[in-house]
């Protein structure tokens, strides 16, 4: 199996994720980077509670279900509770339809044993409007390599062929496949990404390695996936709109679904619906979310940590909602609050001047 880190994220990307007991928030380092400004960045408790015309040029409107940022776990639901409590939402973002959480067996000490994986989920959902009719917008100049390398500078890929895919060719990977054909089979992009942890967060890693040491499982100072990249054309409207609750036609998405990380997460999304503007074609409302689970037992282990004064702050609930001292940058060691914002105005940014 894979290894796993409880640190620092993440998704993907792309795009890459219960219960833990409570843990004091920590104050983020000084040098962390800040999400964009409010002035561009409009917290929300909601983006479909705000009609599309009241978006000012430029602003994008903003929520991740956060209402207690400084608690470690807010912002994550469990996964079997946000199928019941944002059908939509989870049916949009999942990997695939009908995912369910994995069940797969595990080896130790020579003694194999079924396991099943418990997630918790984090989603980001952004909605803004880009001054065109989405007909003079063509999804498929950012469904490619090129396009998802100037992202996030932080983080580099490179294709990957539908073979190499880990859980189309690897039987210990078979709980990760598709149900209903191989992944990255027709997409726009098949992709293998990696992100070498930032700031302190590598010396984290080493002294939480030195802990364990002895130990089989070692953390890995990076985090690589796989991921595929398609657009969406008007016959998933139906879903979208459920999604987006805009009433009008969805003329496509663009859709990356990282489906293998090698820590932290099980699965990620990203996923951007076109809409035009109610009452005014010229214009297209994009609704973006990012949705990242991670593993339940990545937030359960911390008593180890709390033991060393050093990695008091590499509790892994804080460090993923960015509120530790090892939390640095605008990408994936910015914790996921902060990359989920730039990695959507990124891509607003990018609609608006293509």
């Amino acid at each position: 199996m894979r290894q796993q880190l409880p640190v620092a994220l993440a998704a993907t990307l792309t795009a890459a994720l219960p219960a833990a007991l409570p843990a004091r928030a920590q104050t983020p380092a000084a040098n962390t980077a800040p999400a964009p400004g409010p002035e561009r960045i409009k917290e929300v408790p909601s983006v479909t509670a705000v009609d599309p015309a009241a978006i000012r040029p430029g602003q994008i409107l903003f929520t991740d279900h956060r209402d207690n940022p400084s608690a470690p776990e807010n912002g994550l639901i469990p996964y079997l509770d946000w199928l019941k409590a944002r059908p939509a939402e989870a049916a949009a973002l999942a990997p695939y339809p009908g995912y369910k959480e994995p069940d797969y067996t595990v080896t130790v000490n020579g003694v194999t044993k079924p396991r099943h994986e418990t997630l918790k989920v984090y989603v980001a959902e952004g909605r803004f409007i880009v001054p065109r009719p989405p007909e003079a917008i063509d999804l498929q100049a950012f469904a490619n390599l090129a396009f998802v390398q100037k992202m996030d500078p932080a983080i580099k890929h490179h294709t990957l062929a539908v073979a190499d895919v880990t859980p189309n060719k690897d039987p210990a990977a078979a709980f990760a496949k598709r149900p209903d054909r191989p992944w990255c089979e027709g997409a726009g992009a098949c992709i293998e990404s990696r992100y070498d942890l930032e700031g302190k967060l590598p010396l984290g890693v080493k002294l939480a390695n030195k802990l364990e040491e002895g130990s089989a499982k070692k953390i890995a100072e990076f985090v690589s996936f796989q991921s595929e990249l398609r657009v969406l054309g008007p016959d998933q409207g139906d879903r979208l709109k459920a999604l987006t609750k805009i009433d009008t036609a969805v003329t496509g998405g663009l859709e990356q679904t990282i489906f293998w990380v090698n820590q932290i997460l099980r699965f990620g999304k990203f996923l951007a619906v076109f809409q035009p503007m109610p009452n005014d074609p010229t214009k297209t409302v994009v609704t973006a979310y990012m949705a990242l689970a991670i593993k339940g037992d990545v937030l359960d282990r911390k008593a180890e940590y709390a033991r060393v004064p050093v990695l008091k702050n590499l509790l892994p609930a804080q460090v993923l909602m960015g509120n530790s001292s090892f939390n640095t940058g605008n990408s994936i060691s910015a914790g996921l609050p902060v990359y989920a914002r730039n990695r959507i105005a990124t891509f607003a940014d990018a609609l608006t001047k293509r």
